[in-house]
């Protein structure tokens, strides 16, 4: 099939030079440095103040398009020379943001403007990129001096250097590591599995199959291996990756994570806040960090009832087998039996139905049911020939463009993510228009077949494009509150987690399913126990949820920087306090938490959970209206994925959901409460 060629401006990926990415980068920083090199004294006239801000939104834009090719190329193509390269110019781009957020007259010239009779005549969104510009200012350090200004700046750099340390390590551990299997080992693994591994051991140059760490060859063994010796060898080299424990000391994240919380505790204190928890909530929709510790506990409590009950049906059913005291690496095994036993369904027994090429079609038909948008597959050049390049059209008129790059493989950063490569944005030359990459690590496709997916995977592909919709379908022309820019970080999983709730739905799943050969839908008795088990175990996996999130918050709001012991004692202490799964004692999570210390997510992974409240609210609308009632899609899209950060995000909840976000739905939706009469 031949494509049409994309009509938006691309990467030119199948050309791209490092050196050239290089010399982009050095150019794009010298730039914002000469601008605040002559940025001498605020301008006396009003027009000519807002010439500067225009100015500091184009370098902006010039920045993060250079850089966010590096940042990408580093996270889906990792290799020593890509990997160098970045760690080279992490320093000279961490001054610079410095330099930028701590330059008196850039921070006076946008008081100057927010304070002047101007600004009542500034359109919404550029009033909030103002207003939030102003916040930042003062929570990179404009206000201190001699030398708190300069040790801000060095904490600042070498923060962003430790993050990339820490994620390094997880990925260098993940990868390095794997074990040749033998037929004996295999028994109970499906034979899609079987073929994956033989797959993996094929690309090793080795003619047996091999377990790896990569989440597809590890959950394969989890969930399926008989031999319980193979599954706790597994279970142990997983969470004991980049730790003390792990057989490469060389990728021990030990030390990164102590010296990053004592440098995030140094920050907080320099700019005026008890400890860093604090400085992360000033940016943030929670009030406080009271608040937020007693939303986690509180949901931690509707949680244990169903959690206890849950937790006890799996040593039941372990029992049956003579195991008499669960370990942490029998629980992905025996859920899987507990649940063809409750409902006579399995992940694998799905995946038939799953194929990625019908998966995407039925996502894109829910999307044009829901927004008006269609979706056109586009050539442009790619890193990988898994990743694919589309355009969203409405009306007509292509309004944004994405990647998309679904398998895991050697090189690529574990997890899923949605990042903007080009925000939407009023340039000399027009309107820019919004381009991102989605990125996650299924399981690929084995021999001819196309990929076939679990309904897990199904779920996190909806969720990545709730974030890619945000981005793509924002209204607003001014990058800093462009799409998910400016918005409230415990507000941005809310378009994620909301695209979820279409994977439960009947209707939806008619439109996603399609059996590899049969071309049926998911038949009804399959439909029925896939939306039986909607809520199996959602206590267990709410308390996990807690658990980290209380965790992440814990370490971030002592008085003083706690120790690698004092880490895993509060760890530990949370555990005893919220969890029912058993943990083994060797297990160090927190050295591979990259969320918290290598991504955005420090003092707010609760940002899942609280999002989840307004995403599950949000979609209760639907529930009553119609799940694809055109006029409501359409608010949705007005009242949350158009407004970006110009409007605030209980504004912007409020304006579509006529009131105050309200717990209720998400506690029905987990399966706790009955559904009230009018939904």
């Amino acid at each position: 099939m031949t494509l049409e060629k994309a009509t938006l401006p691309v990467p030119q990926f199948d050309q791209i030079q490092l050196a050239d990415l290089k010399q982009q980068i050095e150019q794009a920083i010298q730039q914002g440095q000469n601008f605040l090199k002559d940025l001498t004294a605020v301008p006396d006239d009003a027009q000519a103040q807002l010439n500067i801000l225009e100015q500091v939104d184009t370098l902006e834009n010039n920045m993060s398009e250079a850089w966010g090719v590096l940042s990408h190329l580093n996270a889906v193509m990792n290799n020593t020379e890509t990997r160098e390269l970045y760690q080279s110019l992490l320093p000279a781009l961490s001054e610079y943001y410095t330099q930028l957020g701590q330059h008196t007259v850039l921070y006076q010239t946008y008081q100057h403007v927010h304070d002047s009779s101007i600004f009542s005549t500034l359109i919404a969104a550029q009033r909030s990129a103002i207003k939030l510009a102003l916040r930042d200012f003062k929570l990179s350090g404009v206000a201190l001096e001699g030398e708190a200004k300069k040790r801000y700046a060095e904490i600042s750099a070498r923060l962003s250097q430790l993050s990339s340390d820490f994620s390094n390590h997880v990925l260098d551990a993940t990868q390095i590591y794997f074990k040749p299997l033998t037929e004996e080992q295999l028994k109970g693994l499906p034979q899609s599995s079987i073929d994956l591994l033989k797959q993996y051991g094929q690309q090793r140059e080795l003619d047996q199959p091999v377990a790896t760490l990569d989440i597809p060859a590890y959950l394969a063994i989890m969930t399926y291996a008989d031999d319980r010796g193979l599954r706790e060898e597994l279970y142990k080299a997983y969470t004991t990756r980049a730790s003390d424990l792990s057989e490469h000391p060389e990728f021990d994240n030990t030390q990164v994570m102590e010296e990053i919380l004592s440098l995030r505790h140094e920050m907080a204190q320099l700019l005026g806040f008890a400890n860093f928890a604090e400085l992360s909530l000033a940016s943030k929709m929670a009030p406080d960090v009271e608040t937020v510790d007693k939303f986690l506990v509180d949901l931690a409590e509707h949680a244990r009832v169903p959690a206890s009950k849950e937790i006890a049906e799996l040593k039941t059913i372990a029992i049956q087998d003579g195991i008499l005291e669960l370990q942490p690496w029998d629980t992905g095994y025996y859920s899987e039996k507990l649940k063809l036993q409750q409902f006579n369904l399995s992940q694998e027994s799905l995946k038939p139905y799953f194929p990625a090429p019908k998966i995407l079609q039925g996502l894109f038909s829910i999307v044009n049911r829901l927004y008006g948008i269609n979706i056109m597959e586009r050539e442009a050049p790619v890193w990988h020939p898994d990743a694919r390049y589309f355009e969203l059209e409405d009306q007509g008129s292509v309004v944004g463009g994405f990647y998309l790059d679904l398998y895991a493989r050697s090189g690529k950063r574990s997890g899923a993510w949605m990042s903007g490569f080009r925000s939407r944005m009023q340039t000399k030359d027009g309107l820019q228009k919004p381009i991102c990459y989605m990125v996650c690590n299924f399981t690929p496709a084995v021999g001819h077949q196309p990929a076939l997916l679990t309904h897990d995977e199904v779920n996190t592909l909806f969720h990545e494009f709730g974030h890619g919709l945000h981005h793509l379908l924002t209204e607003v022309d001014h990058i800093a509150v462009a799409g998910t820019h400016g918005v409230d970080w415990d507000a941005v999983e809310l378009p994620s987690q909301f695209m979820e709730f279409w994977t439960w739905d009947s209707d939806s799943l008619d439109l996603l399913s399609e059996h590899i050969e049969t071309k049926q839908h998911l038949p009804e008795d399959l439909l029925k126990s896939l939306l039986d088990a909607r809520f199996f175990q959602s206590g267990m996996q709410t308390l996990r949820q807690i658990e980290f999130a209380l965790f992440d918050l814990s370490i971030h709001k002592h008085s003083s920087a706690l120790n690698a012991e004092q880490v895993q004692a509060t760890l530990d202490e949370i555990r005893q306090k919220y969890a029912v799964a058993p943990t083994a004692s060797y297990n160090r999570f927190q050295h591979s938490f990259s969320h918290i210390f290598a991504g955005g997510y420090a003092a707010g992974y609760y940002s899942y959970k609280w999002a989840e409240v307004l995403a599950s609210d949000a979609f209760d609308r639907f529930e009553q209206e119609g799940i694809f009632n055109v006029q409501t899609g359409k608010e949705f899209r007005q009242f949350i994925l158009a407004v970006g950060g110009k409007d605030t995000a209980l504004d912007a909840f409020i304006n579509f959901r006529g009131r105050e976000p309200k717990i209720d739905a998400l506690l029905r939706h987990q399966g706790w409460t009955q559904p009230s009469k009018n939904a």
